[in-house]
């Protein structure tokens, strides 16, 4: 006679169901397959060591996240010490993520400790996803980044991209909140490397921070320096007059190289902080006189030249909504 499983049995089966379906990614990850876990991906994600510092950096493409691109427009970098990998930024879908942590094992074998979350846009977050299940690292943000989490705004943001970047972002695609915040300042002493971590928001996002790499002298800027393409500043929470404030605070730090939240990384620190500096005096510039003159935003913004600018990754995109919001930031500051 055959005998039917208990109800014990049966919860047993469940749970070591449950288990199982757990451990998978960990278990792809220790074979060395993290991207198969994920929708495959035909974009480059490759890492590159700034000279001879332990600093890499992964570029993105200029423009906006669509299938062209696969959602791979933003910037991201790790730090390898003797004691751990710190990770900055987790691009922009768990596929490019799983990717980069596979990039990280072709440099070292050392384990990743952390990963810093520049700000809490959808272009450098869904990635933290692979980073949870392919890793043990500790998530660290500002603490105003659970608040996106936690918002209306992050809902409607992953719905749209699960429309956007298909399959790339789907059903399968989880938001990850940090593990650990602060407020103002935080160093993590790791493996002979000091790494900083400095809150300067509000300005591109209200949880802006830095990561400032010793003795590298290399400082992973999220998204308050872009190079090379317009700089997107239409975000409802974006304060340019902060933003331009703490980048000159940066231009004082004097780092020997920057990686930008979007754009080329170089050497001539300066000269990419000015790039965004520029912009935003440009833009702020012609929506005080409109705003000072009463004239009507598309009225303001037609007779603009904008030949500077005109011809860069994302002017199409950007550039416009840029200009209003900053006329909108101005004109409530009346």
């Amino acid at each position: 006679m055959k005998h039917l499983p208990t109800n014990r049995t049966r919860v047993l089966l469940a749970r070591l169901g449950a288990l199982l379906v757990l451990l998978a990614p960990l278990q792809i990850a220790a074979q060395g397959k993290v991207t198969e876990a994920y929708p495959p991906i035909s974009v480059p994600v490759q890492a590159k060591r700034l000279d001879n510092t332990n600093a890499y950096y992964i570029l993105g493409k200029s423009g906006v996240p669509g299938p062209a691109n696969e959602g791979m427009t933003s910037n991201g970098g790790f730090v390898v010490t003797d004691d751990g990998v710190v990770v900055f930024d987790a691009l922009g879908t768990p596929s490019l993520a799983a990717a980069m942590i596979e990039e990280i094992r072709k440099v070292t074998d050392q384990p990743i400790r952390y990963v810093v979350v520049s700000h809490y846009h959808a272009d450098h977050i869904y990635g933290l996803q692979a980073f949870r299940d392919h890793s043990q690292a500790k998530i660290i943000a500002h603490e105003l980044a659970q608040q996106y989490v936690e918002s209306a705004d992050a809902s409607g943001r992953l719905a749209q991209r699960r429309e956007a970047l298909a399959p790339w972002i789907n059903e399968q695609t989880r938001l990850i909140g940090p593990d650990q915040t602060f407020a103002d300042k935080l160093t993590l002493e790791l493996g002979g490397s000091r790494i900083t971590l400095l809150y300067v928001g509000p300005a591109h996002g209200p949880d802006d921070i830095l990561m400032v790499v010793e003795p590298a002298g290399v400082l992973y800027a999220g998204d308050i320096v872009q190079t090379g393409r317009v700089p997107f500043l239409n975000t409802p929470d974006a304060n340019t007059e902060r933003w331009l404030e703490n980048l000159e605070t940066v231009k004082k730090m004097s780092p020997k190289y920057i990686v930008p939240g979007h754009g080329q990384v170089s050497n001539k620190a300066v000269a990419d902080l000015d790039f965004t500096i520029r912009y935003i005096n440009f833009v702020r510039g012609q929506m005080k006189q409109a705003v000072e003159s009463w004239v009507p935003f598309e009225d303001a913004y037609e007779q603009i030249d904008w030949s500077e600018y005109k011809d860069l990754p994302a002017f199409e995109e950007s550039n416009k909504g840029n200009a209003y919001r900053v006329y909108l930031e101005l004109e409530n500051s009346l």
